[in-house]
């Protein structure tokens, strides 16, 4: 009389496990999914940040025969094709990017700052014009400042760097930037007193440093600047100024400097003996 009973608990017990056990699959493929959505965008982020750029480029063109309307994976590949400097097939990658509904003003700043590397500067222009105002980045007033120096646009140049100084915590680059278009357009003091800026922002910056004695060179004030720097940049600024005396007929300024700056540097100074032997023979 009992076994009926036992049966028809034995089937439900079964139902039942059986419904745990698809439960169960569901959820452990649901978290498979997750962890492997977090593996890939972490391995997306290395990708665009410390791995080899051209690497970068080989793993976004694979995920991007898989995936190709994610426009995550179409941005990491434009990305890592300017990281790779492969400028000519970066435009095209960006061109897809921002194509896509779902590109941002962000995307064409990017775009843009491709274009500039690959020195098409009008195509820049015309993409940084398509941008709303109200997206207002360093990197856009950076751009912009670029473009305006290149159009020669002093009063615009000025502005946009004036901005893009204030857009960011790291100002170095951008007012090492803006010194060297003041010295292009021969206002040496003002590019002077930006170099000693973008310096005291980053004092391991040895452009802004070089650029600086460039414009103390230019305006015949042949000492060094009081900056921090070690010996063998020491060396090299005192050939950079000597060179700079040489430009403006400075001769004998220049020998003496060329002679301190082989004196000055820890090893064989080659580019300073030539420059010397050079003088000396001539």
């Amino acid at each position: 009389m009992r076994q009926p009973f036992i049966v028809s608990i034995s089937l439900v017990s079964a139902l039942a496990l059986a419904g745990c056990e698809d439960t169960g699959t569901s959820s452990v493929d649901r978290a498979l999914q997750d962890v492997n959505a977090i593996d890939e965008s972490n391995l997306s982020d290395i990708m665009l940040t410390v791995a080899d750029p051209n690497e970068a480029v080989s793993y976004f063109q694979r995920t991007l025969k898989d995936n190709p309307d994610r426009i995550d994976i179409q941005r990491g590949l434009a990305v890592s094709l300017v990281r790779a400097r492969r400028y000519s097939e970066a435009i095209p990658a960006w061109q897809r990017v921002v194509k896509n509904t779902e590109s941002t003003s962000v995307d064409r700043v990017d775009y843009a700052d491709a274009l500039i590397r690959a020195g098409k500067w009008q195509e820049a222009e015309k993409q940084l014009d398509t941008i709303p105002p109200t997206h207002e980045t360093f990197k856009r007033y950076r751009l912009e400042a670029m473009i305006a120096d290149s159009n020669n646009e002093w009063s615009k140049a000025d502005s946009y760097y004036e901005t893009a100084v204030g857009l960011t915590t790291r100002p170095a680059g951008v007012l090492n930037n803006w010194g060297y278009s003041k010295l292009t357009r021969g206002d040496y003091a003002d590019a002077e007193r930006l170099f000693s800026d973008a310096i005291r922002q980053d004092n391991a910056l040895f452009t802004a440093k070089n650029n600086m004695v460039l414009a103390r060179g230019a305006q015949r004030k042949y000492t060094l600047p009081v900056i921090p720097m070690d010996q063998t940049e020491r060396a090299q600024l005192l050939h950079t100024m000597a060179l700079s005396a040489i430009k403006q007929n400075d001769t004998q300024t220049g020998k003496t400097l060329l002679r301190e700056a082989i004196d000055t540097h820890p090893q064989h100074f080659e580019a300073a003996v030539r420059a010397l032997r050079a003088l000396e023979e001539s």
